[in-house]
């Protein structure tokens, strides 16, 4: 058995369609259905259920695909373990993370590489479920997430803060100070779609104080919730995460809330898988060692510029 037709089963996995599969592994496309061949020749089953088109893979095919991943993965440790020998910690590391949480990543992966020179990363904006299925297909190293919210599998997580909210306004909207979630359901509203988690911990705490939100406008960008908000007079519920941030957004405001206080675990999620490779445990170490709790939660006391400290007077909504 070869390893190179390993890879062309996890690439046809990965793209379901041959001709994609094959130029990613920089072969012929008659190259890569040969080599699968021989794969199912030296199995004696059929991986491929073939058509004009590719039609997915038999049962025996999707067993054979979860090991060829095992496999690849465990060649790819074993060159980063034999070359972590005599070297530093290097390669490049692939992060998922939730939109709400993107603006606190520059706070893990910048000291990271500073760190570790021969290390890179490269972060993708992916809903928590995407992190879940993601990992679990070898296609992201790490994620960051919620791990108190939703149930996850075959990972483990590593708690990193608290996550609170906070109301975003246009600047020209004047509050005296905290605001009720009862309250924020009667300003017009923009919010994340309902397939983002922190939606949904949204709409849950709404209907637990017996309202239900309105959203005209609706979208899975964080960036484009600030924009809706600063140009278009909406207001939307922000993670406090997003207050270091503020200071470049100007015409926004930040008001916090309350009845109820709601806070959620954002953490980082990491394969449940040994051995663990050498790059993700260095960031896994580094991650907790950043304390990024306290960093966030001093932007709820004592914040400047856009921010609302919330021991301020009584909410003024206009």
């Amino acid at each position: 058995m070869l390893l190179r037709h390993l890879e062309y089963l996890a690439a046809l996995a990965r793209e379901r369609h041959f001709a994609r599969a094959a130029q990613a592994c920089f072969v012929s496309q008659p190259a890569l259905s040969s080599g699968i061949r021989k794969l199912e020749a030296e199995f004696g089953v059929m991986i491929v259920r073939r058509g004009n088109r590719f039609m997915g893979f038999t049962s025996e095919g999707e067993r054979i695909v979860e090991w060829a991943h095992q496999v690849l993965i465990d060649r790819d440790q074993l060159v980063k373990d034999v070359n972590a020998l005599d070297s530093e910690v290097s390669g490049r590391l692939r992060v998922g993370v939730i939109p709400t949480a993107l603006s606190t990543v520059s706070m893990l992966t910048t000291p990271f590489c500073h760190t570790y020179p021969r290390a890179q990363a490269t972060v993708a904006s992916l809903s928590s479920i995407e992190i879940q299925r993601q990992m679990l297909d070898y296609e992201i190293d790490v994620g960051i997430t919620y791990i108190d919210n939703e149930p996850l599998s075959g990972v483990r997580g590593v708690p990193l803060y608290r996550e609170r909210y906070v109301l975003l306004t246009s600047a020209a909207l004047q509050f005296a100070g905290p605001v009720t979630w009862r309250e924020v359901a009667e300003l017009p509203l923009c919010l994340l779609t309902p397939d983002m988690q922190n939606r949904r911990i949204i709409n849950n705490t709404f209907r637990g104080v017996n309202v239900e939100p309105y959203a005209t406008i609706e979208t899975n960008s964080v960036t484009a919730l600030c924009a809706h908000v600063r140009d278009g007079g909406w207001a939307t519920v922000m993670p406090h995460a997003w207050l270091h941030l503020f200071g470049q957004l100007d015409g926004l405001r930040a008001v916090a809330l309350r009845d109820p206080e709601v806070s959620y675990t954002v953490g980082l999620v990491v394969p449940d898988r040994k051995p663990e490779p050498p790059l993700v445990r260095a960031f896994r170490e580094h991650a907790v060692k950043v304390g990024l709790q306290e960093k966030l939660d001093r932007l709820l006391h004592g914040a400047s510029g856009t921010t609302v400290h919330p021991d301020t007077a009584k909410p003024r909504l206009s």
